[in-house]
């Protein structure tokens, strides 16, 4: 299915290791013009840049601190120039905690805040005021965990901070329809990404059995779950769709 997507400028924040990295390497295999947004994953961010621009399409590696408005605004600007217009948003960049709620370090709290609401926020903020100024009918989408929905044991920090996002994304989607532009949410459960281990410790095939089992499809989550929602979304192909949470879970929650 060919989805539109050839030729569209798409920026993504968390690219340059991960699930951010695999999505933004799916929209430049479909033919999109990429910006591959990392704080401190530099290596995978210019690999994956380097590959795009083998394959024919305009790439950028951008290093950006989304806790940071000048870094931001900065990451927006160099895209814009370089592509001419952003189409597509795909708010990654996170930072996640776990352990049980009463133990979490209150500067772990703060950072969580710093990095996932206002990062996401700012970066959101920044993309959606040049879509409005350009007159572009852009699409974001936003990832999330699971936790944010149906909550989660030893998780509290992460799903107060990710149920945020839900919220930015809905009211995004309402206040900014009547100028085209879209915003969706993709939620998901466990993935085996690069912070696999620090959600699960290290799990032995034991373990790993039990939590599997939680799961109506008797897995958890690869990388390569994720990007086909998230490009499905990013479309005109979803042109009718916004303000909806989809969750690529394997069943784990069906609220």
């Amino acid at each position: 299915m060919d989805l539109h997507l050839a030729g569209t400028n798409v920026l993504v924040t968390g690219a340059g290791q991960g699930l951010g990295q695999a999505i933004a390497d799916a929209f430049a295999t479909e033919g999109a013009n990429v910006a591959f947004a990392y704080n401190a994953s530099s290596e995978g961010a210019q690999k994956s840049a380097a590959a795009a621009r083998e394959a024919g399409r305009a790439a950028l590696a951008l290093r950006c601190d989304v806790t940071s408005q000048d870094d931001v605004e900065r990451m927006v600007a160099e895209t814009v120039a370089e592509f001419g217009c952003i189409d597509i948003l795909v708010n990654n960049a996170a930072y996640t905690d776990t352990g049980p709620f009463l133990d979490i370090d209150p500067d772990d709290l703060q950072r969580m805040a710093d990095v996932t609401v206002m990062g996401t926020l700012r970066v959101t903020q920044a993309v959606v005021r040049h879509m409005v100024d350009a007159g572009v009918a852009g699409s974001i989408v936003s990832l999330m965990g699971d936790s944010g929905r149906v909550g989660e044991s030893r998780l509290a920090g992460v799903a107060t901070t990710r149920a945020s996002t839900m919220g930015l994304m809905k009211s995004v989607a309402k206040e900014f329809g009547r100028n085209g532009i879209r915003a969706n949410t993709v939620s998901l459960g466990l993935v085996r990404s690069e912070r696999f281990a620090h959600h699960t410790g290290n799990a032995d095939d034991e373990r790993m059995a039990r939590i599997a089992k939680m799961y109506p499809l008797r897995r958890v989550g690869v990388p390569a779950d994720v990007p086909p929602m998230v490009l499905l979304l990013a479309s005109p192909l979803s042109g009718w769709t916004t303000g909806q949470t989809v969750s690529v879970n394997g069943g784990y929650s069906m609220v």
